[in-house]
C-alpha cells in the first residue's frame, strides 16, 4: 500500500495522542478496520490500537525485562504481559483483537516475536523491522531512520522510497541505564527509573554511550553522506541527544519528535493496516 508521506504536525499530533493514551488522558472508541502492533522491545512492551486513518485509540505500555538484544529470554513472561494487555485492551474497546503485527530488530529472527503473538493466541498480520517500519510510517524517500532501542541501535538508509541497507549493532538504552548504575553505585532497576524521570541531570554521565552509538552511525551514514536524519526510541528524549546528533552529522538534518518513546509503537500498527491493505489490493 503507498503511503504518502507524514508531515512534522501530524506524525507530533500522533505521538502526542499516544503519550495522552499512556497516561489515561483520553479515551477513544472502537472502530471498524482498526488494527493491533505490538511492539517486544528490551526496555518495554507496547501495544497499539490504531484506527483506520493512523490515529492511535487505545495504547498500553509495561516496563519488562523479557527482551534483550532481540533475544525473548523470558518468553513465558512476555506471552504473559501480551495477554495481558489484550485484554485490558478489550475492556477499553469491547473489542477483541484476533491479530496482530509485530517488528524485530534487523539482522535478528523474526520467528523470535512471532512465537510470542502466537502463543498468546493471536495471528501475525505483519512482520517488519524496526527502523523500516518507521521508514514505512513517515513515507520518506531518502533519509536515515536511526532507532535506538533497548539493547541495540537501528539504522535504515532509505533511497528512492526504499530501504537499501539495514544494520543493527549493540549498544542502546540498555546499555547508558548500566552506565549510570555503575557512576552512582545504584541497582539496574533504580538506574532505569532515573534515567526516565532526571534526563537533563545525567546527560553528562551517559553521554559517551550516545557518542558510541554516533561512531555505530558513522560507518553507515557513508551510504547517505546528506539529507535527513530521524531519530526514534525512547532513549533519545534525554535532553543533549539531538544537539549530539546534530553536531557529529553537520551534513543532515536531524529531526527528533517530542515523545519518541512511541514512534516505533505506533509504526508498527500502522504496518498491520499497511500489511491489510497489501492483502486486500492482491485479491
Amino acid at each position: 500500500m503507498p503511503t504518502l508521506p507524514l508531515s512534522a504536525d501530524q506524525l507530533q499530533q500522533r505521538l502526542n495522542a499516544a503519550r495522552a493514551l499512556h497516561r489515561g488522558e483520553v479515551r477513544r472508541a472502537a472502530v471498524a478496520g482498526m488494527r493491533l502492533g505490538i511492539d517486544l522491545g528490551t526496555s518495554d512492551v507496547v501495544s497499539v490500537a490504531m484506527a483506520p486513518d493512523g490515529e492511535p485509540l487505545a495504547l498500553r505500555l509495561d516496563w519488562a525485562d523479557v527482551v534483550r538484544d532481540g533475544v525473548v529470554w523470558d518468553f513465558f513472561g512476555a506471552v504473559s504481559i501480551v495477554r495481558r494487555q489484550l485484554d485490558a485492551l478489550e475492556q477499553a474497546l469491547g473489542h477483541r483483537f484476533a491479530a496482530a503485527a509485530t517488528s524485530y530488530p534487523p539482522g535478528t529472527d523474526p520467528r523470535i516475536s512471532v512465537n510470542v503473538l502466537e502463543a498468546a493466541g493471536l495471528e501475525v498480520s505483519g512482520v517488519i523491522d524496526e527502523p523500516s517500519a518507521v521508514v514505512e510510517l513517515l513515507g520518506i524517500s531518502r533519509a536515515a531512520v536511526i532507532d535506538i532501542g533497548g539493547g541495540t541501535t537501528g539504522i535504515a538508509i532509505v533511497e528512492n522510497g526504499r530501504v537499501s541497507h539495514r544494520a543493527d549493532e549493540a549498544t542502546g538504552g540498555h546499555h547508558v541505564s548500566l552506565a549510570l548504575a555503575g557512576h552512582s553505585g545504584l541497582p539496574l532497576a533504580e538506574a532505569e527509573i532515573l534515567k526516565r524521570e532526571r534526563g537533563a541531570d545525567i546527560w553528562p554521565v551517559v553521554r559517551p554511550v550516545f557518542e558510541k552509538m554516533c561512531d555505530i552511525v558513522r560507518r553507515h551514514l557513508a551510504r547517505l553522506p546528506d539529507g535527513d536524519l530521524y531519530l526514534s526510541g525512547g532513549s533519545c528524549s534525554l535532553p543533549g541527544v539531538r544537539e549530539l546528533f546534530q553536531r557529529e552529522f553537520p551534513a543532515h538534518r536531524v529531526h527528533l519528535p517530542e515523545h519518541p518513546l512511541y514512534l516505533t509503537p505506533l509504526a508498527i500498527a500502522h504496518h498491520a493496516l499497511a500489511a491489510q491493505g497489501a492483502h486486500h489490493a492482491s485479491r
